[in-house]
């Protein structure tokens, strides 16, 4: 009786890739697993013809004779290749899952890049705008000077007894049979026989070292700054981390930021509102003239064209927006009172508008009344 072909019993393509071949056996393995059909004799051959399509196709060379040969090219060396047929639910999946999850077994590199640290640096608004720099200091973990990072004195090591080298070991949860990274030796597969007495075996000592930053011009909250190789050590002589300094602009008396632009309130009395009149206004390079026309309302944006801030990623500088705040007299005297007692009685004669807002406003809460009427 003619044998069905391997990639139909495990129903994947041809081209199929190694990961889609095991999560197929995987699925197709648990479906007819005879512990899970002990009420189906059929179960048993169809798992055994599963294990043998899965033994040759995750094997490379005899995927390759068998795409060219068929079973005739695999028919003499199925012998040791394949799963025992008494196999028990749990240890076949156990090196399938192992496979999957990147738990094949092998020893894990002692050698491992160092963790990236951060740097939170507050600074003032005119040192974002402009650039600086500054020195930082920061606590970290240093490659140890004595052992040169291999946490040993004498740079040698023996296998670790508890997983056999291997840096993993396998733990039994119920049918299943998982694998996690060995807890003695952290996955290394070998342990330290002379630990060296500054670092304890760790490779790394605490430190603080102090780093000079340089700050570019524009710099905003959120944005970062990348030190290379100044993180943290790496494990057994590995590479450092890299820093990362955090920027966090303090907020300012007197500017709001806005990408490239600044916004600043600017109070001006009720006389030079009416009359018009001229301001020195601050800006962060020093003070300008900004000339108020007559008649200016609150709020009211003046912009000085050029005077915010050049974006530390290129383009053009913003712009500084002036926001006008009409103040309101205070603290009056008996004559000041009469005097704008005075001034608003001329405001409602002669049948000009000087409040065009307000009359605005009435207008149309009047029209608003007249329609509830209706």
């Amino acid at each position: 009786m003619a044998k069905e072909d391997f990639y139909k019993v495990l129903e994947v393509t041809r081209n199929a890739s190694e990961r889609e071949i095991k999560k197929a056996y995987r699925r197709l393995a648990m479906k007819y697993h005879p512990d899970r059909n002990s009420d189906n004799p059929d179960a048993e051959e169809k798992f055994k013809v599963i294990q043998e399509a899965y033994a040759v196709l995750s094997d490379e060379q005899k995927r390759a004779a068998y795409d060219q040969f068929g079973h005739a090219g695999v028919g003499q060396s199925m012998g040791g290749g394949g799963f025992n047929q008494g196999d028990s639910f749990s240890n076949v999946f156990g090196d399938v899952f192992g496979d999957i999850f990147g738990g094949g077994g092998g020893r894990r590199s002692q050698v491992t890049r160092g963790a990236d640290l951060r740097y939170n640096l507050e600074m003032s608004l005119e040192d974002a705008v402009s650039g600086l720099e500054t020195k930082i200091k920061i606590p970290t973990s240093v490659s140890c000077v004595t052992c040169k990072g291999t946490g040993s004195k004498s740079a040698g090591s023996t296998t670790c007894s508890s997983c056999g080298g291997h840096g993993q070991v396998r733990m039994q949860q119920g049918m299943f049979s998982v694998q996690q990274t060995c807890p003695t030796c952290r996955g290394s597969g070998s342990v330290i026989k002379d630990p060296c007495g500054k670092c304890r075996g760790t490779g790394k000592t605490k430190d603080q070292k102090t780093l000079s930053v340089k700050i570019p011009a524009g710099v905003d909250t959120g944005d970062r700054i990348r030190l290379g190789g100044e993180g943290e050590a790496g494990e057994h002589g590995g590479p450092s981390g890299d820093l990362y300094v955090q920027v966090n602009v303090r907020e300012h008396s007197i500017f709001s930021r806005d990408g490239a632009n600044l916004y600043c309130d600017m109070p001006i009395s009720f006389a030079v509102a009416a009359m018009g009149g001229e301001l020195e206004v601050p800006t962060l390079k020093g003070k300008v003239k900004l000339k108020i026309p007559s008649e200016t309302q609150t709020g009211k944006l003046f912009r000085l064209r050029g005077k915010g801030v050049k974006p530390v990623r290129g383009g053009a500088i913003g712009d500084l927006m002036c926001r006008v705040n009409v103040e309101t007299p205070v603290n009056l005297t008996a004559e000041q009172n009469k005097m704008i007692q005075q001034l608003e009685t001329s405001f409602k004669t002669g049948g000009t508008r000087h409040n065009p807002q307000e009359n605005t406003w009435l207008d149309g809460v009047k029209f608003f009344f007249d329609k509830m009427k209706s």
